[in-house]
């Protein structure tokens, strides 16, 4: 009984830390991304870009693939470093698909620096979820 809720309290503290850590670097790498893709572009193209990226970056359907690999991970009682971090990757990275798919425009795979920050920040992401709550699902 102890050991199901200390899962209940350790489970969910590891994924907000998780995406917190995730968060981080998306904001370092995007801005790093975004600082060389303003000298080729117009400003006004790419701000909208960055705006509309933004909006469905902080809507609460990032987390449904990320979360999705932590339950699957704790119900499965998956223990292996390399599945929180493949599965934190491509949670992350199937973003851009999301919104392309909602959208209902063909995918447009030139935009590669989007999907390698969001696939760097979800390999992070996965590996501290691992560090904290995977090795012990």
């Amino acid at each position: 009984m102890l050991h199901a809720v200390g899962r209940l309290i350790l489970v969910p503290l590891a994924f907000v830390l998780a995406a917190l850590v995730a968060l981080a670097i998306v904001v370092t790498l995007g801005l790093e991304r975004l600082t060389q893709l303003s000298v080729n572009e117009p400003a006004i193209d790419w701000m909208f870009d960055v705006f509309t990226g933004g909006m469905l970056l902080t809507s609460g359907a990032t987390l449904l693939p990320a979360l999705c690999v932590a339950i699957v991970g704790e119900v499965a009682r998956i223990r292996s470093w390399l599945y929180y971090l493949i599965g934190g990757g491509l949670a992350l990275a199937v973003l851009p698909l999301m919104g392309v798919i909602e959208k209902g425009e063909a995918i447009n795979v030139s935009g590669g620096g989007l999907w390698q920050v969001l696939a760097t920040a979800g390999f992070a992401g996965g590996f501290v979820y691992w560090l904290i709550a995977g090795r012990t699902a």
